[in-house]
């Protein structure tokens, strides 16, 4: 079904337009190329469970296998099959992960006609190309808002921003932190079971890259949505912060529950302020919170927060709203692999 060939040195080659792919994607362009019939790519070494889909002309590196087919299979079916299988399963070393010809020549699969192949690759590579939208779509949000965040700032030793909201033009104050915010431990939202379920409406929070532990149905001693404003959340370990609407429950001791101390700071601009402090602790600081409330900030009218505030709300739905929608459609391809093939 498959012949399966090597990639090749590219250092020889001069620069060009034809791409270079190793076990990572895309490398760079060269003058020549070893196939001009698309293909499939798989590691030889290094990341072997990554499969690539070769558009060619173009050249691989020696770590990379590139595979065509041999009968009139579709090789964007083959694509997906290699999709399915569970490399790591068929690694041969027992230290840089590795595969040969010979053993991925001598996995069984099942395959249907050259006609269904062709249904199913046109199904998923039209999937593919609507996630491909939605990422994009994140990672151009996420640039809008770096580079407004920006202009909507004053930058450093400045006392305004270089974009403003019409009517506004008195200078930012500079207040220090614990002035306009409080912290507390997480005391009464410590959840005391174990007993997480999607199912569940409470989300449990931790520290760490992860943040969402998982859900809980506990909901003794916290606040409805309705009883309060949003507030950050803060984890003393990583210096990181996270803006979250009530309900909710905590873990960790190191994350923190940072509030307003006056009603008229707006949450959502003051969490912006605190999310743009480059902060490195010191390598005594385990819990470095209580230096938060030194740094000086520059601070607007309550007036100018609430305008920016709510900017960056509608901001941040957007993103989310692609973020949810790009979620759900890789779970869709995934149910789809899942059930399509045998």
């Amino acid at each position: 079904m498959l012949k399966i060939n090597s990639g090749r040195d590219y250092k020889q080659l001069n620069s060009g337009n034809i791409p270079v792919y190793g076990t990572g994607g895309y490398m760079l362009s060269v003058n020549d190329k070893l196939s001009d019939t698309d293909a499939v790519g798989i590691g030889r070494k290094g990341t072997i469970d990554k499969p690539l889909y070769l558009k060619a002309p173009f050249w691989t590196v020696d770590t990379l296998f590139y595979c065509t087919s041999k009968e009139n299979s579709d090789v964007k079916f083959i694509y997906l099959l290699f999709q399915i299988i569970n490399w790591k399963r068929y690694d041969e070393s027992t230290g840089v992960p590795s595969l040969s010809k010979n053993t991925i020549s001598s996995i069984k699969t099942y395959v249907p006609k050259v006609k269904e192949q062709d249904h199913i690759s046109k199904l998923f590579f039209s999937l593919d190309n609507t996630l491909q939208l939605h990422e994009r779509k994140c990672e151009e949000l996420t640039l809008i808002k770096k580079a407004l965040l920006q202009k909507l700032f004053p930058k450093k030793d400045e006392f305004e921003p270089e974009v403003r909201y019409k009517n506004f033009s008195d200078a930012w104050e500079q207040r220090k932190l614990g002035e306009v915010l409080s912290y507390e431990q997480p005391g009464p939202y410590i959840v005391n079971s174990d007993n997480y379920d999607n199912k569940f409406n409470v989300p449990v929070l931790t520290a760490g890259k992860s943040f969402i532990l998982g859900f809980t149905n506990e909901v003794k001693g916290i606040k409805k949505a309705s009883e309060s404003d949003p507030v950050i959340i803060f984890d003393d370990f990583t210096t990181g912060s996270h803006y979250v609407d009530f309900p909710f429950k905590v873990k960790s001791s190191a994350l923190k529950i940072l509030s307003k101390t006056n009603e008229k700071i707006d949450t959502k601009f003051i969490y912006e302020v605190l999310s743009r402090i480059n902060y490195v602790p010191q390598s005594h600081e385990r819990h470095w919170i209580s230096q938060f409330s030194k740094f000086n900030v520059m601070i607007p009218t309550s007036q100018e927060q609430e305008k920016v505030g709510n900017f960056l709300k509608q901001l941040d739905h957007l993103i989310a709203l692609h973020q949810r929608k790009l979620e759900k459609l890789k779970q869709l391809k995934k149910f789809l692999l899942q059930n399509m093939f045998i």
